[in-house]
Protein backbone atom coordinates (compact mmCIF):
# COMPACT_ATOMS: atom_id res chain seq x y z
CA UNK A 1 0.00 0.00 0.00
CA UNK A 2 1.46 3.38 -1.04
CA UNK A 3 2.13 5.95 1.67
CA UNK A 4 1.99 8.78 -0.92
CA UNK A 5 5.46 9.81 0.29
CA UNK A 6 7.74 7.28 -1.33
CA UNK A 7 9.42 8.67 -4.44
CA UNK A 8 8.34 12.25 -3.82
CA UNK A 9 10.94 15.00 -4.08
CA UNK A 10 10.78 17.07 -0.90
CA UNK A 11 12.71 20.32 -0.43
CA UNK A 12 13.19 21.38 3.20
CA UNK A 13 14.56 24.73 4.35
CA UNK A 14 16.04 25.11 7.80
CA UNK A 15 17.08 21.48 7.51
CA UNK A 16 20.34 21.49 9.44
CA UNK A 17 18.79 21.01 12.88
CA UNK A 18 15.61 20.72 14.89
CA UNK A 19 12.32 20.16 13.12
CA UNK A 20 13.80 20.44 9.63
CA UNK A 21 16.41 17.78 10.28
CA UNK A 22 13.84 15.52 11.93
CA UNK A 23 11.53 15.91 8.93
CA UNK A 24 14.39 15.09 6.56
CA UNK A 25 15.26 11.88 8.39
CA UNK A 26 11.66 10.75 8.78
CA UNK A 27 10.59 11.47 5.21
CA UNK A 28 13.73 9.84 3.79
CA UNK A 29 12.88 6.73 5.82
CA UNK A 30 9.43 6.84 4.18
CA UNK A 31 11.08 6.79 0.76
CA UNK A 32 11.14 10.48 -0.14
CA UNK A 33 14.05 12.04 -2.00
CA UNK A 34 14.99 14.97 0.21
CA UNK A 35 16.76 18.16 -0.79
CA UNK A 36 18.07 19.92 2.29
CA UNK A 37 18.71 23.62 2.63
CA UNK A 38 20.53 25.51 5.39
CA UNK A 39 23.48 27.83 5.84
CA UNK A 40 25.66 25.40 7.84
CA UNK A 41 27.56 23.25 5.36
CA UNK A 42 28.94 20.86 7.97
CA UNK A 43 25.49 20.10 9.37
CA UNK A 44 24.06 19.53 5.89
CA UNK A 45 26.90 17.19 4.96
CA UNK A 46 26.42 15.16 8.13
CA UNK A 47 22.67 14.85 7.56
CA UNK A 48 23.05 13.86 3.91
CA UNK A 49 25.59 11.18 4.92
CA UNK A 50 23.30 9.93 7.68
CA UNK A 51 20.42 9.53 5.24
CA UNK A 52 22.62 7.90 2.58
CA UNK A 53 23.99 5.43 5.15
CA UNK A 54 20.43 4.28 5.76
CA UNK A 55 19.81 3.79 2.04
CA UNK A 56 17.99 7.05 1.43
CA UNK A 57 18.49 9.71 -1.23
CA UNK A 58 19.46 13.21 -0.15
CA UNK A 59 21.05 16.32 -1.56
CA UNK A 60 22.34 19.26 0.49
CA UNK A 61 22.36 22.79 -0.89
CA UNK A 62 23.81 25.66 1.14
CA UNK A 63 21.06 28.26 1.13
CA UNK A 64 20.25 31.61 2.72
CA UNK A 65 16.47 31.91 2.48
CA UNK A 66 16.65 35.70 2.67
CA UNK A 67 18.35 35.62 -0.76
CA UNK A 68 15.90 34.87 -3.58
CA UNK A 69 18.66 33.70 -5.93
CA UNK A 70 19.80 31.17 -3.32
CA UNK A 71 16.30 29.75 -2.98
CA UNK A 72 15.79 29.61 -6.73
CA UNK A 73 19.09 27.75 -7.04
CA UNK A 74 17.93 25.34 -4.34
CA UNK A 75 14.70 24.47 -6.14
CA UNK A 76 16.48 24.27 -9.49
CA UNK A 77 18.99 21.83 -7.96
CA UNK A 78 16.11 19.63 -6.84
CA UNK A 79 14.55 19.67 -10.30
CA UNK A 80 17.87 19.16 -12.09
CA UNK A 81 18.81 16.22 -9.83
CA UNK A 82 15.48 14.47 -9.37
CA UNK A 83 13.36 15.81 -12.24
CA UNK A 84 10.68 17.62 -10.24
CA UNK A 85 9.66 19.13 -6.90
CA UNK A 86 6.65 17.59 -5.17
CA UNK A 87 6.80 19.22 -1.76
CA UNK A 88 8.38 22.36 -0.35
CA UNK A 89 8.61 22.59 3.43
CA UNK A 90 9.16 26.27 4.19
CA UNK A 91 10.62 25.63 7.62
CA UNK A 92 13.53 28.07 8.12
CA UNK A 93 12.80 30.45 10.97
CA UNK A 94 14.25 32.33 13.92
CA UNK A 95 12.68 33.30 17.26
CA UNK A 96 14.56 36.07 19.13
CA UNK A 97 11.75 36.85 21.56
CA UNK A 98 11.88 40.18 23.41
CA UNK A 99 9.50 42.81 24.79
CA UNK A 100 8.67 45.52 22.26
CA UNK A 101 9.97 48.19 24.64
CA UNK A 102 13.44 46.65 24.34
CA UNK A 103 13.46 48.04 20.78
CA UNK A 104 15.59 45.26 19.34
CA UNK A 105 14.97 46.56 15.83
CA UNK A 106 17.78 44.55 14.23
CA UNK A 107 16.23 41.36 15.59
CA UNK A 108 12.79 42.41 14.34
CA UNK A 109 14.20 42.93 10.87
CA UNK A 110 15.97 39.56 10.88
CA UNK A 111 12.72 37.84 11.84
CA UNK A 112 10.89 39.61 9.03
CA UNK A 113 13.64 38.64 6.57
CA UNK A 114 13.81 34.95 7.53
CA UNK A 115 10.29 34.18 8.74
CA UNK A 116 8.31 36.11 6.12
CA UNK A 117 10.58 36.98 3.21
CA UNK A 118 12.14 33.51 3.33
CA UNK A 119 8.71 31.90 3.01
CA UNK A 120 7.83 34.16 0.07
CA UNK A 121 11.12 33.29 -1.62
CA UNK A 122 10.33 29.60 -1.25
CA UNK A 123 6.91 30.10 -2.82
CA UNK A 124 8.36 32.20 -5.63
CA UNK A 125 10.93 29.53 -6.45
CA UNK A 126 8.68 26.47 -6.22
CA UNK A 127 5.37 27.71 -7.58
CA UNK A 128 6.31 27.96 -11.29
CA UNK A 129 7.45 24.32 -11.30
CA UNK A 130 4.33 23.14 -9.48
CA UNK A 131 2.05 25.09 -11.81
CA UNK A 132 3.71 23.46 -14.80
CA UNK A 133 3.38 20.01 -13.20
CA UNK A 134 -0.21 20.73 -12.14
CA UNK A 135 0.68 19.23 -8.77
CA UNK A 136 2.65 19.92 -5.61
CA UNK A 137 2.39 20.80 -1.95
CA UNK A 138 3.76 23.79 -0.05
CA UNK A 139 4.03 23.29 3.71
CA UNK A 140 4.81 26.34 5.84
CA UNK A 141 5.91 26.31 9.46
CA UNK A 142 3.97 28.77 11.57
CA UNK A 143 3.54 28.38 15.34
CA UNK A 144 1.03 28.37 18.14
CA UNK A 145 2.41 31.92 18.45
CA UNK A 146 0.76 32.52 15.07
CA UNK A 147 -2.58 32.02 16.81
CA UNK A 148 -2.01 33.56 20.25
CA UNK A 149 0.28 36.27 21.58
CA UNK A 150 2.18 36.19 24.86
CA UNK A 151 4.60 38.62 26.51
CA UNK A 152 7.79 39.08 24.43
CA UNK A 153 6.24 37.34 21.39
CA UNK A 154 4.60 40.29 19.61
CA UNK A 155 6.97 40.62 16.65
CA UNK A 156 7.61 36.89 16.35
CA UNK A 157 3.88 36.25 16.53
CA UNK A 158 3.38 38.92 13.88
CA UNK A 159 5.64 37.03 11.48
CA UNK A 160 3.83 33.77 12.18
CA UNK A 161 0.38 35.33 11.76
CA UNK A 162 1.69 36.69 8.46
CA UNK A 163 2.80 33.33 7.07
CA UNK A 164 -0.56 31.83 7.96
CA UNK A 165 -2.26 34.59 5.96
CA UNK A 166 0.13 34.09 3.04
CA UNK A 167 -0.42 30.33 3.05
CA UNK A 168 -4.20 30.68 3.14
CA UNK A 169 -4.08 33.14 0.24
CA UNK A 170 -1.86 30.71 -1.65
CA UNK A 171 -4.33 27.91 -0.97
CA UNK A 172 -7.20 29.89 -2.44
CA UNK A 173 -5.29 31.06 -5.50
CA UNK A 174 -3.71 27.77 -6.57
CA UNK A 175 -6.81 25.58 -6.87
CA UNK A 176 -6.58 25.56 -10.71
CA UNK A 177 -3.14 23.92 -10.47
CA UNK A 178 -3.99 21.09 -8.06
CA UNK A 179 -1.51 22.43 -5.49
CA UNK A 180 -1.98 21.58 -1.84
CA UNK A 181 -1.02 23.94 0.99
CA UNK A 182 -0.49 23.10 4.64
CA UNK A 183 0.36 25.20 7.69
CA UNK A 184 2.08 23.43 10.59
CA UNK A 185 1.77 25.29 13.89
CA UNK A 186 3.90 23.72 16.63
CA UNK A 187 3.67 24.51 20.30
CA UNK A 188 6.58 23.92 22.67
CA UNK A 189 9.06 21.77 20.75
CA UNK A 190 12.64 21.22 21.87
CA UNK A 191 14.82 22.83 19.17
CA UNK A 192 17.61 25.40 18.81
CA UNK A 193 15.09 28.25 18.39
CA UNK A 194 15.53 29.34 21.99
CA UNK A 195 19.23 29.93 21.33
CA UNK A 196 18.24 32.92 19.17
CA UNK A 197 16.93 34.87 22.18
CA UNK A 198 19.34 37.58 23.34
CA UNK A 199 17.28 38.74 26.33
CA UNK A 200 18.63 36.75 29.29
CA UNK A 201 15.41 36.89 31.33
CA UNK A 202 13.24 35.80 28.40
CA UNK A 203 15.73 33.05 27.53
CA UNK A 204 15.69 31.67 31.05
CA UNK A 205 11.89 31.66 31.30
CA UNK A 206 11.40 29.96 27.94
CA UNK A 207 14.17 27.40 28.36
CA UNK A 208 12.78 26.47 31.75
CA UNK A 209 9.26 26.04 30.34
CA UNK A 210 10.21 24.18 27.17
CA UNK A 211 12.65 22.05 29.12
CA UNK A 212 9.79 20.90 31.33
CA UNK A 213 6.98 20.41 28.79
CA UNK A 214 8.57 20.45 25.32
CA UNK A 215 8.10 17.56 22.93
CA UNK A 216 10.80 16.28 20.54
CA UNK A 217 11.33 17.58 17.02
CA UNK A 218 10.15 14.34 15.47
CA UNK A 219 6.61 15.40 16.44
CA UNK A 220 6.88 17.94 13.62
CA UNK A 221 8.20 15.27 11.25
CA UNK A 222 5.19 13.06 11.90
CA UNK A 223 2.78 15.94 11.27
CA UNK A 224 4.51 16.80 7.98
CA UNK A 225 4.40 13.15 6.93
CA UNK A 226 0.70 12.94 7.79
CA UNK A 227 -0.13 15.95 5.60
CA UNK A 228 1.95 14.68 2.68
CA UNK A 229 0.64 11.13 2.95
CA UNK A 230 -2.99 12.04 2.39
CA UNK A 231 -4.51 11.19 -1.01
CA UNK A 232 -3.95 13.88 -3.61
CA UNK A 233 -7.60 14.98 -3.40
CA UNK A 234 -7.22 15.73 0.33
CA UNK A 235 -5.67 19.07 1.32
CA UNK A 236 -4.77 19.32 5.01
CA UNK A 237 -4.95 23.07 5.46
CA UNK A 238 -3.52 23.37 8.96
CA UNK A 239 -2.31 21.29 11.88
CA UNK A 240 -1.86 22.80 15.33
CA UNK A 241 -0.01 20.52 17.73
CA UNK A 242 1.24 21.03 21.26
CA UNK A 243 2.52 19.07 24.23
CA UNK A 244 -0.49 17.57 25.96
CA UNK A 245 0.26 19.62 29.08
CA UNK A 246 0.74 22.97 27.31
CA UNK A 247 -1.92 25.51 28.26
CA UNK A 248 -1.05 28.34 25.84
Amino acid sequence: MSNNISGKVVVITGASSGMGAAAALHLAEQGAKVVLAARRTDRLDQLVSQIADKGGEALGVVTDVTNLLDVQALVNAAVDTFGRIDVLINNAGIMPLSPIESLKVDEWNKMIDVNIRGVLHGIAAALPHMKEQKSGQIITTSSVAGHVIFPASAVYSGTKFAVRAISEGLRQETKPYNIRTTILSPGAVKTELLDHISDAEVTAANKDYVGKVGIPADSFARMAAFAISQPEDVDVSEIIFRPTVQQL
